[in-house]
């Protein structure tokens, strides 16, 4: 039984390293070719295992979209035009057939090597989804843009000369003719107006007409797309997926959008992707919605309500709390967002994996620098006094000295028991760098169990009327409890205030002297919550009221005695509202590699005092 096991062991580190293997290679060629190692790629391991072609192709296109283009203009308008209620499947079709065009010929330019793997990824391509696509008409100008490529003999561009590109195929497919004009694209805005022009054309003449031109489509807000963040997220038709993420998916899915025969054109019109008006039905839904995607509760449901009736008041009154440690450790359903949580906990991973050693150094100095205090504090000391042992050599001081002070006594330093709390803001705004906030924390996290303190770990965020409060530890679990950390996903809103109202309760409560609660955010309290019907209608919480009332909470806090330390790691430009919210107590990060090290000064400050 145990060699099985051992051997069952090995063969899973095996397909690990082989899989880490597979994502640096992937990567590797995003970075190559983009030329920004920066650059965020999300390897695509199940499409490499079926058509590692196919992938490797995509993962070049991928970069070449980011070193050509602006990635993230491209992907806003995309999901503008979805907003106003676009088709999102024959969106990203038509997408990816212009960006092939667009950047064909100058992969083939730039990196000569990519020609080979070009034709090899579209002659599985059509092997494997030929007939599929040949059902519809934007399948088969896929196909005959395909097989243009494959006639050429460097599969450079889109194939041919240019006096052959006024001829033949293209003058029998007046649909692909209207691609030719990508071939000579450099701006991100000619891109954009193409692809809109062609979705219009081919798959809906009347949006215009209904919806809008470009420049009504890019007029769209962010504020006005919180609606339909919402909305998408209570719909059961369409994609459990918040703003951050449909971005994040437009922008990967433009270079490999699958083909949706499904959803292709019919006889009464194109498919259209519609934004239903949220009514009390919906509004109900919402609990079992934040269940499925955010995990169960661990709170019964008297003791739920009783803190919701306790911390919901004021400025709060029409907001609710969740307890939960996560949709990995109490899932209802294996959803999107289950297998997201799974994706993004591999990916904290492997920047753990990648940056082992370093991280063991910060959490041994960081423990070293714990522990030296704590035996600084456990010292007795000697101190002059007027009972104690006799010191003759001070009797020269009687007579002469108004407090001669003849006897030292033992002296033991003052002992406080220290607890901690550590809140994290998991709003969308730190999807750029949760996996180095998981870095950090962990290295506190570890460093503090080395020594004994006990502290709490909690991430919260805010969708609709709920503030999520997942933990990740609680104040006296075994140092294995740490690793759940590496579970630290983002979404949605941040409603500051209310998180720390409902945390500094049970820090409250604990029983040591010395209470500390670190704060990490990025200085944006930001809840705005589109009005609806038959239900309750929170004040959108952003700007000075949002600084203000979670200003308030930290500064009831240190009345009550409770240390508060504000960790900046936002932009320069909201610097200011994090010096209203935290006062003086309060360290500005520019690089979030340093957390570890910044609250570490704090809590030895605290220590020492």
């Amino acid at each position: 039984m145990s060699r099985g096991g051992e051997r069952k062991t090995d063969d899973t580190d095996y397909v690990s390293e082989y899989q880490m293997e597979i994502e640096n290679r992937i990567r590797n060629v995003v970075w190559t070719v983009c030329g920004d190692y920066t650059m965020e790629a999300r390897p695509d391991l199940e499409k490499y295992r079926k058509a590692p072609d196919i992938a490797l192709y995509d993962a070049v296109k991928q970069g070449a979209f980011a070193r050509y283009f602006d990635r993230e203009a491209v992907s806003m308008y995309l999901v503008k035009k979805v907003f106003l209620g676009a088709d999102e499947g024959q969106l990203l079709n038509i997408s990816q057939m212009c960006m092939e065009v667009a950047v064909g010929g100058r992969i083939a330019s730039d990196f000569p090597g990519s020609r080979r793997l070009r034709r090899r990824a579209f002659t599985a391509e059509l092997a494997a989804d030929r007939e599929r696509m040949a059902i519809h008409r934007i399948g088969q100008i896929k196909i005959a843009l395909m097989e243009r490529a494959l006639e050429s003999p460097k599969s450079g561009g889109t194939g041919g000369s240019p006096a052959g590109r006024a001829s033949g195929r293209y003058e029998e497919d007046p649909y692909l003719a209207e691609l030719t004009d990508l071939e000579t694209v450099t701006e991100t805005e000619d891109l954009i107006a193409q692809i809109d022009y062609l979705y219009n054309h081919w798959i809906d003449p009347s949006f215009v007409t209904r919806h809008g031109n470009l420049r009504q489509v890019l007029a769209v807000t962010v504020e006005e797309m919180q609606e339909f963040d919402w909305r998408d997220f209570l719909s059961e038709e369409m994609v459990e997926e918040n703003l951050d993420q449909l971005l994040e998916k437009m922008s990967r899915e433009m270079v490999a959008a699958p083909m949706q025969p499904e959803e292709a054109e019919r006889e009464d019109g194109p498919t259209v992707r519609k934004i239903t008006y949220v009514t009390q039905e919906d509004f109900e839904k919402v609990y079992g919605y934040i269940e499925r995607n955010f995990g169960r509760t661990y709170l019964t449901p008297l003791e739920e309500k009783r803190r919701n009736f306790r911390f919901c008041k004021g400025i709060h009154s029409d907001c609710g709390l969740y307890y939960t440690k996560g949709i990995l450790q109490s899932a209802v359903c294996r959803n999107y967002q289950y297998e997201y949580a799974r994706k993004q906990m591999s990916k904290n991973r492997f920047t753990y994996c990648d940056c082992h050693r370093a991280v063991k150094q910060n959490i041994q100095a960081l423990t070293d620098m714990f522990r030296k205090t704590l035996t600084l504090r456990d010292e007795i000391l000697e101190v002059p006094s007027d009972y104690g042992t006799f010191v003759p050599a001070r009797v020269w001081r009687a007579g002469r000295i108004r407090e001669p002070r003849l006897f030292v006594r033992e002296q033991k330093q003052e002992q406080k028991d220290f607890v901690i709390d550590i809140l994290i803001d998991a709003s969308g705004s730190q999807r750029p760098r949760q996996e180095r906030v998981v870095l950090q924390a962990y290295i506190l996290m570890e460093a503090l169990s080395n020594v004994g303190i006990p502290h709490r770990v909690t991430g919260f965020c805010t969708f609709w009327d709920y503030t999520i409060l997942q933990q990740y530890r609680d104040y006296d679990d075994d140092r294995d409890e740490n690793e759940k950390i590496f579970e630290f996903t983002t979404s949605s809103n941040n409603r500051d205030g209310l998180a720390i109202r409902a945390i500094a309760d049970d820090l409250l409560k604990r029983g040591e002297e010395k209470k500390i609660l670190l704060i990490l955010s990025d200085g944006r309290p930001y809840d705005v919550i589109a009005n609806r019907p038959n239900a309750r209608n929170p004040r959108p919480y952003r700007g000075g009221y949002a600084i203000r009332d979670t200003a308030m909470e930290i500064r009831k806090l240190r009345n009550l005695g409770v240390s508060v330390l504000g960790i900046f790691a936002g932009e320069e430009k909201d610097l200011a509202a994090e010096k209203k919210i935290f006062g003086k107590d309060f360290a500005y990060i520019k690089d979030i590699s340093y957390f570890s090290k910044v609250t570490g000064r704090y809590l030895l400050r605290q220590m020492e005092e």
